[in-house]
């Protein structure tokens, strides 16, 4: 089928690090990217065809984004749903759908939906506004608290396993979910497009700073069994389906003590758990996105190599204008590549780039990450 350049017009509702890597892709399809942020010079809006500033839950900035728009997708999900509906009724394309976005938004309403829809997940309860700690105690030690909307980046997330614990819990509306042991945690990436085509990416493997409660880095595949990574990525599939939409997905699941798996949460979006196949995988998980939003065929996801990304966060005891120390070491490496997110300030525990590292074994490339550690920071140019 011919098709007039441009080829499309793509809107972006938030102008952060992942709409500013989707940019390329973009561009390579001479599809021109038009990004709502508040943010003036948004990471994004530097990269971009244009940018509407405005508030993410402003209906005038969310029409106006829609307008100039063939189609419109996501940067992140904590937007204004209920506008999103209301545009969406009026024949705007949203991808995902509006009432995906609205349903991933409330992590409660998740929680059910996966329960209706026979996905396996986490034993949870609802407690509302006003909990007492008898109810946490009848539920059973440890579990986690989670707020019902807000959570991001490890916030509206707090582990209970004494009183002590509950006297500093989340003072929101929030449910009780059991506490996965087994400490492996894993991410699907899943494209869809309208078709029905699906691609599913290798499961990776997680591993959560303990402080932040965020990712840290990852290794991909993940370091399980053949028979896990296949049910892993059928779960993760079964998952997309349920929400009967297109576009990009990250599905987290936990592998317990057992050895069973368990759905925790799903991105509708470009997801920190994919930011490896930029570099590490035929198709990256933003060229998939594109391509979903387009409803072009997907791309394949085979990984070229072992991969390890870790996340660069801003150094504790500084704020400010960011500098970076210690590239020359991580240039060494002979398949290193680093993606920097453009933010023009540095705070502690920031996401502010990320690096990727490609070899042949995991063990190998989690001794480069120690050695890359000694020397590379990303931090602010002032001493708090």
């Amino acid at each position: 089928m011919l098709k007039s350049l441009p080829v499309a017009r793509l809107g972006v509702v938030g102008g952060g690090q992942l709409a500013r890597m989707l940019a390329p892709a973009c561009n390579a399809h001479h599809v021109q990217m038009t990004v709502l942020d508040p943010m003036h010079n948004s990471p994004a809006g530097q990269v971009a065809y244009g940018q509407i500033q405005g508030a993410l839950h402003e209906p005038d900035a969310l029409k106006a984004l829609c307008e100039r728009s063939d189609v419109v997708t996501f940067d992140l999900e904590n937007v204004g749903a209920d506008i999103l509906m209301a545009l969406a009724d009026q024949g705007v394309e949203l991808i995902p759908a509006a009432a995906t976005i609205r349903l991933i938004q409330n992590k409660l309403a998740q929680k059910c939906h996966y329960r209706a829809s026979g996905i396996p997940t986490a034993e949870f309860i609802d407690i509302g506004d006003e909990p007492d700690f008898a109810v946490v105690k009848a539920f059973g030690l440890p579990c986690v608290q989670k707020a019902h909307t807000g959570g991001y980046d490890g916030r509206g997330v707090h582990v209970i396993q004494s009183a002590g614990d509950w006297d500093r819990r989340l003072k929101t509306t929030s449910f009780l979910e059991k506490f996965v042991g087994g400490g492996t945690e894993l991410a699907v990436m899943v494209a869809r497009r309208a078709s029905g085509e699906m691609v599913v990416y290798d499961p990776v493997e997680m591993v959560v700073d303990p402080a932040l409660n965020l990712l840290d880095y990852l290794v991909a595949p993940a370091r399980v069994s053949d028979a896990l990574r296949v049910q892993a990525q059928k779960f993760a599939k079964q998952t997309v389906e349920s929400f009967g939409t297109n576009g990009l997905f990250g599905v987290e699941l936990f592998v317990t003590d057992d050895g069973d798996l368990l759905v925790n949460e799903v991105a509708p979006r470009a997801h920190n758990s994919g930011h490896h196949t930029i570099d590490a995988c035929v198709t990256s998980q933003f060229e998939n996105q594109l391509r979903a939003c387009l409803d072009l065929p997907l791309g394949a996801t085979e990984l070229r190599g072992v991969a390890l990304t870790a996340n660069l966060v801003g150094e504790s005891g500084f704020i400010g204008s960011p500098v970076i120390e210690g590239l020359e070491d991580l240039s060494k490496l002979p398949d290193a590549h680093i993606h920097l997110y453009g933010k023009d300030e540095c705070r502690p525990g920031r996401k502010m780039g990320h690096f990727t590292l490609i070899g042949d074994n995991h063990d190998e490339l989690i001794q480069q990450l120690k050695l890359v550690r000694r020397s590379l920071v990303v931090r602010g140019d002032t001493p708090q």
